[in-house]
């Protein structure tokens, strides 16, 4: 396995993002995306994590299982929410046990489940530093190129992200839309003098029924590409969003890439159709990372 870092350090990198099946038949999603995207040789890719003992024990088992029987370099996510340090230490050194190099460092987002509390650290850098006193791990961390939804303005999560990304080894977007916004983040960390990669994280809206939950997700899709969107299922349906999607999140790609982006991160969703598509369009080659 390689570590991300080192994978950065020598040029562009292409990762896809999964989460842990819950059932039989997400699993067998699951298996089916990753034999269509394996071929493609990603130069890594990321499992989520949730917390909770069940979501904990998935993430494990799928990163552990890749590790065993498969060709993909995987990074496994971990969450300051829900956990008291011990436990994470207790984790983390579980995950060094089995062979995990890279992990991805997130505070997490408030618990669900009202038996569980916010967790004994409470932010990411935290997080990172314990990974760090145990040693053995390439780090990544969240960006958001507009800002965390729960910060009070750009100005403190681009102080809190500088900090963190110090610390830390990489860091990888949440989706956006448009470039500008990326090269704005990347440039304001370079002024505060952060240089450390940022990988741009890509998520094609191929449904319009997904745009709402976007902006829950923390970003919201752009009024142009929403009118692009609906244009296309006026003019041939679902398969027209579908390509209109992916045609978008290409000429982003793109963009990203004429302009210097050290790479670039895909949310797949445990799906593959759209990331390969993108992949094709874009002309990478197969192991391109």
């Amino acid at each position: 396995m390689a570590a991300v870092s080192e994978l950065l350090a020598a040029g562009r990198t292409y990762s896809f993002e999964f989460f842990p099946p819950k059932n039989d038949a997400e699993q067998a999603r699951l298996v089916g995306t990753l034999l269509e995207l394996q071929p493609l040789r990603p130069s890594f890719v990321s499992v989520t994590y949730r917390a909770g003992p069940s979501s904990r024990q998935r993430t494990t088992e799928l990163v552990t299982s890749m590790l065993r029987l498969t060709a993909l370099n995987p990074m496994a996510h971990l969450t300051c929410t829900g956990h008291s340090r011990l436990e994470l230490a207790d984790i983390l050194v579980n995950f060094r046990k089995a062979g995990v190099e890279n992990l991805m460092a997130l505070g997490g987002d408030p618990p669900s489940d009202a038996s569980m509390g916010p967790g004994e650290l409470a932010h990411a850098l935290e997080l990172v530093e314990l990974a760090k006193a145990i040693g053995g791990f390439c780090i990544g961390v969240a960006a958001h190129p507009g800002r965390h939804p729960r910060s009070r303005s750009v100005a403190s999560d681009r102080r809190f992200l500088a900090q963190k990304l110090r610390a830390a080894d990489f860091a990888v977007t949440q989706f956006f839309f448009e470039p500008a916004g990326y090269f704005s983040l990347v440039d304001d960390l370079a002024a505060r003098g952060v240089s450390k990669p940022v990988l741009p994280g890509i998520l094609p809206v191929t449904s319009l029924s997904s745009v709402p939950r976007m902006a829950e997700m923390g970003c919201a899709v752009p009024a142009w590409l929403v009118d692009r969107l609906e244009a296309a299922a006026a003019r041939g349906g679902r398969a027209e969003v579908v390509n209109t999607g992916v045609d978008a999140a290409t000429e982003l790609c793109a963009a990203l890439l004429d302009q210097g982006a050290p790479g670039l991160h895909f949310y797949t969703f445990n799906r593959s159709e759209a990331t390969r598509r993108i992949h094709a369009n874009l002309g990478l080659s197969v192991g391109s990372g």
